[in-house]
């Protein structure tokens, strides 16, 4: 569905049924977190899902504000490799595990 900034996002929710409109997050949600439409336009998470379409990886998300946005929340995203059960460090290629770099593709020294 697309978020109030007009990206595709799986996470996000919007019902405008007969004039309702009830809109979240459900990422957030699962968090426990207070999520707003502005929040949309920064996460990372519409963009991890085009580039990594791994079903073994699972995300989680949390607000934080940073030290350059101070009056801005901005989504911070971890994300994890249920196959593997570790911590992925890149969300946007993945863990390495399920889906390995094809050979053509590796720097040759």
């Amino acid at each position: 569905m697309r978020t109030p900034s007009g990206i595709e996002c799986k996470y996000f929710y919007g019902d405008y049924f007969r004039g309702r409109s009830n809109e979240e997050c459900r990422l957030l949600q699962a968090a426990s977190e207070r999520w707003t439409p502005d929040l949309c336009k920064t996460c990372p998470v519409p963009g991890i899902a085009r580039a990594n379409s791994c079903e073994n990886l699972s995300l989680r998300a949390r607000t934080s504000r940073p030290l350059s946005a101070i009056f801005q929340r901005r989504v911070q995203v971890y994300a994890y490799c249920e196959k593997n059960q570790r911590p992925v460090s890149e969300p946007y290629i993945g863990c390495g595990d399920c889906h390995p770099i094809p050979p053509i593709f590796e720097v040759k020294k």
